[in-house]
């Protein structure tokens, strides 16, 4: 089973991923009583799944953080990769890896097997559009006996156990893939709950799948409802129509108890992303006045309230290996004053705190004579537009760990010519050389180092300005224990959660 893909190979990854100042952490509590038999939790989310549950793309880590789907590895506290389907796992060849698949079975009541996984991580691989955890990898999966999965990449990969990890890149049932063009999680994957019902993009039902191979769930089940609005989202929680409400936004954040409040430090970075490739910010002079024009600290102490650190970079404090490491952009053009120039700022309101963000910079760019113009929609209504470069410019929030937790394949694919999720539409012969260099370091504290000289040729562009890294506010109830705050984002309800 062989899949090439159409972009450019690399080498990513890293067997470790940097350390966290945000431990992944599961809110304590005494575990209820009667073996597993908690009530159901309702659990409020930000993101309306935008492609039916396709696990490949967007809703991916809908999927992980409810505890429905799972890969051969996950993440564990620091960062590493840790055993998931997988229960070891050893490295043939510079080329080759071969995984144990423990003894586990699929929610349809069929086995994980060496073939089963070997046929999902070939159809993950072979998605269009490729799963960003594998963009440029060329990647051959195939059963080697009773137990083992052998996983091949054409070039080196000493990340590959960590790429694994990947929400995109899960392990489902052969019933997964009974239609040609689609892929159906519903009662296929592997996790402690099953999705048995969606409700178009309000709401979905997840049942306790008993025959988890790590236990019985404590929670019967799970009834998630999709809230883009966050004074809804909330609402919902203080009026208790839910046990667990994520991104509660900072404006609200106080109307909730103190108790109901846990705050993460997480790898998210709210960035503004000029669109290079057209319009007013094609000029590099105009993309470094809009630079200029930016107060990151107005927008950490005002829109996030404190609850954000001031933007210093791609990578942000929740690293602690970065701010030591970073370089000093070089090679910046000299503003441009800006006549009145027109340009269109889009956002998402998915994140509320994002459409306060943009009044604050449209405010900002105005001071510095720009005119603009604001665009917001939902997520699922907007990305694509963002990425054929409709807007001059994006207010995004990333997580610059969530795909692989490697801190350069978040570079390849957001800021190279040919990365799958490039929204500034940048193409930059110095960015992209800086990029495939630290793609070919496999030690850990030069990879960091690589890593940030290729964030410095990002940023001497303009095409990026890191305006804050975000804090989450999650709303707990009083009842519910066992929440995972994670500060990759993968992982929200599991075994242990339960009211």
């Amino acid at each position: 089973m062989r899949f090439l893909p159409r972009r450019r190979r690399f080498v990513a990854g890293l067997l470790l991923a940097p350390l966290l100042t945000g431990c992944f952490a599961s809110e304590g509590g005494e575990e209820p009583s009667g073996g597993g038999n908690g009530s159901r939790l309702k659990v409020a989310l930000a993101f309306p799944p935008a492609e039916n549950f396709n696990p490949y793309g967007a809703d991916a880590t809908l999927l992980s953080r409810l505890g429905v789907t799972e890969g051969l590895t996950r993440l564990d506290a620091n960062g590493a990769a840790a055993p998931a389907l997988a229960e070891s796992w050893s490295r043939e060849n510079e080329h080759s890896w071969l995984f144990t698949v423990r003894d586990a079975a699929f929610q349809d009541g069929t086995e994980v097997t060496p073939k089963a996984v070997a046929a999902a991580l070939t159809r993950a691989a072979g998605a269009e559009p490729v799963t960003a955890a594998l963009s440029g990898v060329e990647l051959t999966v195939e059963a080697a006996g009773e137990r083992r999965v052998r996983v091949t990449t054409a070039e080196p990969d000493p990340a590959l156990p960590l790429r694994l990890s990947s929400p995109g890149l899960v392990v489902l049932s052969t019933k997964a893939y009974a239609e040609k063009d689609a892929v159906s999680p519903v009662g296929t994957a592997t996790g402690p709950f099953e999705l048995t019902k969606v409700t178009g993009t309000t709401a979905a039902t997840l049942d306790r799948f008993d025959d988890y191979w790590d236990g019985r769930a404590q929670a019967s089940g799970v009834d998630a409802k999709f809230i883009a609005d966050g004074t809804a989202r909330t609402n919902a929680m203080r009026t208790g129509g839910a046990d667990i409400a994520e991104a509660v936004p900072v404006s609200q954040a106080t109307s909730l108890d103190e108790v109901a409040r846990r705050e993460t430090a997480t790898t998210r970075t709210t960035s503004l992303l000029l669109n290079t490739r057209k319009g007013a910010f094609k000029d590099p002079k105009a993309r470094a006045a809009a630079r200029e024009a930016i107060s990151t600290s107005e927008l950490a102490r005002g829109v996030y309230e404190g609850h954000a650190d001031p933007g210093v970079g791609i990578y942000g404090p929740a690293l602690t290996w970065a701010a030591d490491k970073r370089v000093k952009p070089a090679g910046r053009a000299g503003a441009a004053a800006a006549d009145g120039t027109s340009v269109t700022v889009a956002t998402y309101d998915n994140r509320p705190e994002l459409p306060e963000v943009a009044q604050v910079l449209k405010q900002q760019l105005e001071q510095a004579g720009f005119k603009v113009k604001l665009e917001v929609r939902e997520y699922s209504r907007l990305e694509g537009d963002a990425l054929a470069g409709k807007f001059d410019a994006f207010v995004s929030a990333r997580n610059t760990m969530l795909d692989t937790g490697d801190p350069v394949s978040i570079l390849a694919s957001d800021y190279t010519c040919k990365g799958s999720y490039n929204l500034a539409l940048l193409c930059d012969k110095k960015v992209d050389k800086a990029v495939a260099e630290a793609e070919t370091v496999t030690d850990t504290a030069k990879r960091q180092d690589a890593a940030m000289t290729a964030e410095a040729a990002i940023l001497g562009t303009d095409a990026v300005v890191p305006l804050v890294h975000q804090r989450i506010v999650t709303g707990v109830g009083a009842a519910v224990s066992g929440v995972l705050l994670d500060p990759y984002e993968r992982s929200l309800v599991g075994v242990g959660t339960w009211r």
